[in-house]
């Protein structure tokens, strides 16, 4: 499992298309957490670790909490920028920042924040976050804490 140590912000382009649309032609709010999943998965990938590659090495990541905060709508043909900034790492867990905005205008959407719980892949049971996988955290300019 490479890791980068580039530390530069992270952002996840998304284009909104009419599946993602509620009868009013705004973005179905439950949608904008896919669109922040999505990001968590590229910014897991741009640190050099695929979600398919963990699970068969027994890891999974999944969302232990989450809170979402709307704003504004997104429209649809409108282009996201989605951020995921993990602003936390612990031995077993992630805690990640994020906010889509509108590319057009930078007007800030949903705000969102997620505890993310590392567990084994069979059982469902927490494991620790490989060494390597902090590592990669703490070289993208975080602090790691809990250990």
């Amino acid at each position: 499992m490479p890791a980068s140590t580039e530390a530069q912000p992270f952002f996840h382009r998304a284009r909104v298309y009419y599946e993602d649309t509620d009868a009013g032609g705004v973005v179905y709010y439950v949608n904008y957490l896919k669109f922040m999943e999505r990001a968590r998965t590229e910014r897991l990938r741009s640190l050099g670790f695929s979600q398919s590659q963990l699970a068969c090495e027994d890891l999974l990541f999944v969302v232990h909490g989450s809170e979402a905060r709307y704003l504004a709508p997104a429209r649809l043909d409108d282009e996201l920028l989605v951020t995921a900034e993990v602003v936390e790492v612990k031995r077993a867990s992630l805690r990640f920042v994020q906010q889509v905005r509108r590319a057009a205008d930078g007007c800030l959407l949903c705000e969102g924040r997620f505890q993310i719980a590392c567990v084994r892949a069979e059982s469902f049971k927490p494991r620790a976050i490989p060494e390597v996988m902090r590592d990669a955290f703490r070289c993208s300019g975080l602090p790691a804490v809990g250990e």
